[in-house]
């Protein structure tokens, strides 16, 4: 295969595991940053994989969360974004969301590397414990919320909270008693 052309990318196949690894750089509020994909086939990694990046960054998206962790962009959405737009119940009942249930579980997992099944565990997990369907889709809603801004703001490619099946709420799910956990 030849050479690719200056701003298209560079393949190689990684020693360590075998897989292709392609690089591209990105012009970032910072400056260029050099960004890779990975693919088990050289094919996969050009036409597929590093093709669909490059059309990105040339429509001007850029995935870019940096090293941007679950806890500080759930903190900083919350304080920045939310909390303008909430009534002061709302924005409690969020804050401790996150610091129950979320940060707990993703706090120190890079934002971009957060999955559908990591959030799935997660549901499945509270409910397991005890926690209310009801409550586990309230976690879903403020998680779902938090994220779909993460990537209309480009910092992730797509919103893995929108990829999972939150708990059915069935009639008989609602107890009498006061509320706990939520």
């Amino acid at each position: 295969m030849g050479r690719r052309g200056n701003g298209e990318g560079t393949i190689h196949k990684r020693a360590r595991d075998g897989l292709y690894e392609a690089k591209y750089t990105v012009q970032t509020e910072t400056g260029p940053k050099r960004k890779t994909v990975y693919a088990k086939t050289r094919k996969e990694a050009a036409e597929k994989k590093l093709a669909e990046a490059l059309a990105n960054r040339d429509k001007g998206i850029i995935f870019d969360s940096g090293g941007m962790t679950v806890s500080q962009y759930m903190t900083r959405w919350l304080e920045d974004s939310a909390k303008g737009d909430l009534a002061p119940r709302t924005y409690h009942n969020y804050r401790l969301q996150i610091r129950h249930h979320i940060v707990p579980a993703f706090g120190s997992m890079k934002l971009s590397k957060l999955t559908a099944t990591h959030i799935q565990c997660l549901y499945a997990q509270k409910l397991r414990s005890g926690l209310e369907p009801s409550s586990v889709r309230y976690i879903h809603a403020v998680l779902h919320l938090a994220l779909e801004q993460a990537m209309r703001f480009n910092l992730i490619p797509f919103n893995p909270a929108a990829r999972v099946d939150p708990p059915k709420v069935r009639q008989g799910d609602y107890t009498t008693g006061p509320r706990t956990s939520a």
